[in-house]
């Protein structure tokens, strides 16, 4: 029972790190420029020019569920509503870079 369980957990374990993406360390220097050249146009300061309601705000990312890596990822990557997709335009380390930065200077108050 032991060797089978052994097994089942090297398989589990093996499947995991070969489907999983790679992670990207973040360079917060390299997401405050790609924000800058990028994203700043709409989103100066951490506000948002289009929608005034959805800011970069520490408050308005946890209201609309935007607080975390994966979630300004998938933004950023794919677009939503009047916010276009960067994916293809922006590598996805950019985009790695670039969700850092955001949530780092929302949680600083921009």
């Amino acid at each position: 029972m032991k060797k089978i369980l052994a097994i089942f957990m090297l398989a589990a374990t093996w499947a995991t790190l070969w489907f999983s993406s790679p992670a990207y360390a973040a360079d917060l220097a390299n997401g405050a420029k790609v924000f800058s050249s990028t994203c700043a146009a709409c989103h100066v300061g951490g506000g948002n020019l289009v929608n005034g309601a959805k800011t970069l705000q520490k408050a308005d990312l946890d209201k609309y569920q935007m607080a975390s890596i994966e979630a300004i990822t998938a933004q950023v990557t794919n677009g939503k509503n009047a916010m276009p997709a960067f994916k293809g335009r922006l590598s996805d380390a950019e985009i790695n870079d670039v969700a850092n930065y955001v949530l780092d200077k929302a949680s600083k108050g921009w």
